[in-house]
Parts: structure tokens; C-alpha cells; sequence
């Protein structure tokens, strides 16, 4: 079930701020990062390697939280709530790359760690905002 997110907070999905990604750990203690990620209107993209925990702990578990602090009001956020919905290899970075040049990098090469790259796609299922 895909939610809609407020006109108002999608800005903060569309521009290059960063999010805080959290995922389950196996004994079921969260596990939060910060990430690079792009929202297309339905769903929210992440670049990952297969030899990462969080990688594993979406194996385990797929249940997936990203938190986006408004740069501009500390006080107001979007927190979105899914799922792992597909692993798309990406063994060239070129997700990595697009999301470097996104976040600032004009000059973003494909890391050294590419043949273990994938996309991480997450569903929109439930969003809180403040």
C-alpha cells in the first residue's frame, strides 16, 4: 500500500538532503546511517553493497525507516516507513555515480567497490511529518 506523500514535505525527498536509513540487525536492535538516496514519486532508491551489514540486516529483516531533517527548521521532519521491495545490481556505479553528481560532485567516478554495488528499493507505506 503506497502513501502519498504532503505537498508540503516533499521537497525535502526531491532535494539533495540526507536521510537517516534505519534497518533491523538480526538480535532486532536498529541499526541507523546516514544515506544518499532519490525519490521518483513512488518510490525511494539507496546505493549499498552486498558486503555491508545493512545489506544483511534487510535480508533478515526488510522493514526500512528513512528520517529527513529540514535543513532549514531542525524541527521539522519526514520520517517514511517501508520495505525492501527489490535488490537491482548496479556492478558498474553508475546509481553511485548519479547519486554523487546529485549530492554535489560534478567529478563522481564509480567507487572501487562497484562489483558489489546494487540499488536498494523501498516502498512508501507510511509516512509521519512534523
Amino acid at each position: 500500500m503506497a502513501s502519498t506523500i504532503p505537498a508540503g514535505y516533499q521537497p525535502l525527498l526531491e532535494q539533495p538532503n540526507y536521510g537517516a536509513l534505519g534497518t533491523i540487525r538480526p538480535d532486532n536492535t536498529v541499526q541507523v546511517n546516514p544515506m544518499w538516496f532519490e525519490y521518483d514519486g513512488q518510490h525511494i532508491r539507496f546505493t549499498h553493497t552486498t558486503k555491508r551489514q545493512k545489506y544483511r540486516n534487510l535480508q533478515h529483516n526488510p522493514s526500512m525507516s528513512l528520517s529527513i531533517i529540514d535543513p532549514a527548521n531542525p524541527f521539522r521532519y519526514l520520517e517514511v516507513r517501508g520495505r525492501l521491495l527489490e535488490v537491482v545490481p548496479d556492478p558498474e556505479g553508475q546509481f553511485y555515480v548519479r547519486l554523487g553528481k546529485r549530492y554535489g560532485n560534478a567529478a563522481q567516478t564509480p567507487p572501487a567497490d562497484s562489483p558489489d554495488r546494487v540499488i536498494l528499493v523501498m516502498s512508501v507505506d507510511v509516512f509521519t511529518a512534523q
